[in-house]
């Protein structure tokens, strides 16, 4: 009797020890009845000098508690004979390893926590092993990245806690699988098919952000978030900006926008070659030349207002080591794109240049960009166009302007007179061509003509520069001055004005920007209303002053008394009287010293002494 005794005792535990195992010695175990009638054992495992999982743990364990022990990795073979497994928890331990078997076997496990550890990474593929895997909590652990062959193995998931790790951002992979759940089926009074934790994350709010961004805005009854309030920690100026208040743009591959594709240019010039590209992000700029030799220049890199980044390749005094093809490159995460720029050095066009002559020495020592061209652009009108009547002063009427085209010639220096054709006198005509700012649409062409008669006609060339065409306005015999309109804003312009049917010569040309002179006609407004108010400052007061001390001393003079004061402000006056024969003529009286010295008080004392003085004088005051 004592025998069937026991053996139902053991039964009820579970069956013999031998079939089932032994409880661990560092561990506790429970035995529980489901709602269905079944058992369950649970298994707590809490020594924090235990650093392995336990070896025999009962085979129908279904509940498996490894917590707050110094356990640092686990096996691929630890829990392979627990196939009755539901839950698996290992929390707040020292895990900083898990093998990619460690799942093998736990066909039943439905929850997986391993909050509070030290993971760097998760093997994801080990999820395979476990198809009925519903929860996952890797809160507070040392995750950094979530590759993108993860959302294969996450697709069943109703619980992902990721919060409280070193997160950047998420890969849209991932993002895709949870996309369904903004238009999947959704039944009143289920809970939410996904629970995402994602709070207390380093998130890097950038362009790769933008898909999850987005995803959240939407809102979906599958979806909930223990958190929803997700913050940016970089970069800095978005430090703890809330993602509803972010404003991202999508991700772009390197877009480029090269200036020009060939390039000709003379031996020894400096050369600019230019080279744009748009992206999101900002992509890297860089050149290189084709034939692998070393760039023989200088590379600047800037971003325009639009986004635009440039990188601009300066080569000076180029020689014919210089020629070939310059590959310009824009590169960011997405990608990289080239784009090729040929560079051809070429002689000089002249051998009067090459030799070293007047002309060239005359180009070289002049100041600035226009000095220093050999070669510039004047126009040669098209025969037989009728010339209109009347000059044009004002803005250029469509049907009285010529279209005029350019040719290439040399440039005279001052010194070569021999070359100059007939009627040099007339050619040297204008001079002193200045451009006084109108508006950013007009500009005023001002000269001097002083051995222009009165039928010498002149004409102004003008046009953007550096194009081939150029209009010719009419000048009137005796202007020195013209309006032209029409220009475009912050425009650069060549305009020149010479004898009609001669060549202009570089005095007679001016370069102009239809901004730059405007703005210095202001400026120099300015400048004018500034003095003129500094000198009002400065010379009200000295004139107040000295108008002032006018006054005091003429109160002090109207006001003063007594002989002794008298004495202090004589004159002496000459008179103006009639001589014996009628005549008036200009005498100084001989009196004595008190009755010729007459006080300026007033002048009824004057006119006092002419009455007893018994002749008809006229006396001027001071």
């Amino acid at each position: 009797m004592r025998v069937v005794v026991g053996m139902l005792w053991l039964l009820a535990l579970g069956g013999p020890p031998q079939a089932q195992g032994a409880c661990p010695s560092q561990c506790s175990c429970s035995l529980h009845v489901l709602s269905d009638g079944s058992k369950a054992r649970t298994v707590v495992c809490n020594d924090p000098d235990m650093t392995l999982p336990p070896a025999s743990v009962p085979l129908d364990t279904s509940k498996l508690r490894l917590e707050r022990t110094a356990i640092r990795r686990v096996p691929g073979d630890a829990f392979k004979t627990l196939g009755r497994l539901e839950q698996l928890w290992l929390p707040y331990n020292a895990l900083c390893e898990l093998s990619a078997l460690m799942l093998r076997g736990l066909r039943r496990l439905r929850e997986l926590r391993m909050p509070g550890n030290r993971l760097a990474a998760f093997p994801w593929a080990a999820l395979r092993d476990a198809p009925q895997l519903r929860l996952l909590d890797l809160q507070a652990n040392r995750l950094s990245a979530v590759p993108p062959e993860a959302a294969r193995f996450l697709g069943n998931l109703t619980f992902l806690d990721l919060s409280s790790n070193q997160l950047l951002r998420l890969p849209q992979e991932l993002l895709a699988t949870w996309i369904h759940l903004h238009t999947g089926p959704f039944l009143p009074g289920h809970h939410a098919r996904l629970v995402l934790g994602l709070q207390d994350n380093p998130w890097v709010c950038d362009c790769r952000l933008y898909d999850l961004v987005h995803f959240l805005e939407g809102w979906a009854p599958n979806l909930a978030f223990i958190e929803a309030r997700l913050r940016c920690a970089s970069p800095r100026s978005l430090a703890g900006v809330v993602f509803s208040q972010l404003e991202l743009r999508k991700c772009q591959s390197p877009e480029l926008h090269p200036g020009m594709t060939s390039i000709r240019s003379p031996l020894g010039s400096r050369v600019l070659l230019r080279c744009g590209a748009t992206g999101v992000p900002g992509p890297e700029m860089s050149w290189s030349r084709a034939n692998g030799h070393p760039l023989n220049g200088t590379v600047h890199q800037e971003v325009s207002s639009d986004g635009t980044s440039w990188a601009l390749l300066g080569l000076p005094a180029v020689s014919q080591l210089d020629s070939g093809d310059y590959i310009c490159q824009a590169k960011n995460f997405l990608g990289a794109s080239e784009t090729l720029i040929s560079l051809v050095v070429t002689e000089p066009q002249t051998s009067t240049e090459r030799s070293g002559g007047p002309g060239a020495r005359w180009a070289r020592t002049g100041e600035g960009a226009e000095a220093a061209a050999y070669n510039k652009m004047v126009a040669r009108h098209v025969p037989h166009v009728p010339e209109p009547g009347v000059p044009a002063t004002g803005p250029p009427v469509p049907n009285a302007k010529e279209q005029l085209f350019l040719q290439h010639f040399q440039m005279r220096p001052p010194e070569e007179h021999s070359d100059v054709p007939a009627g040099s006198h007339e050619a040297q005509t204008v001079s002193s061509l200045k451009v006084v700012g109108d508006t950013y649409q007009s500009v005023t062409l001002v000269w001097k003509a002083p051995q222009a008669g009165n039928t010498t006609a002149l004409s102004v060339l003008y046009a953007v520069f550096g194009k081939r065409d150029m209009r010719r306005v009419l000048v009137q015999p005796g202007k020195t001055s013209v309006t032209i309109r029409g220009l475009v804003p912050k425009v650069k312009y060549v305009a020149c004005v010479c004898v009609r049917g001669l060549v202009p010569r570089k005095e007679q040309c001016v370069i102009f920007s239809t901004d730059e002179v405007v703005d210095a006609e202001a400026t120099q407004r300015l400048i004018n209303v500034v003095v003129i108010s500094v000198a009002a400052v400065i010379a009200l007061p000295l004139t107040l002053l000295v108008c002032c001390g006018a006054v005091r001393r003429r109160w002090r003079k109207c006001h003063a008394g007594g002989s002794a004061e008298a004495t202090g402000a004589y004159v002496n006056l000459e008179r103006l009287g009639h001589s014996e024969d009628g005549s008036e003529d200009l005498s100084q009286h001989s009196l004595s010293e008190a009755d010729r010295l007459l006080s300026a008080r007033s002048s009824l004392d004057s006119q006092a002494v002419g009455i007893r003085a018994s002749r008809r004088i006229n006396e001027y005051f001071c």
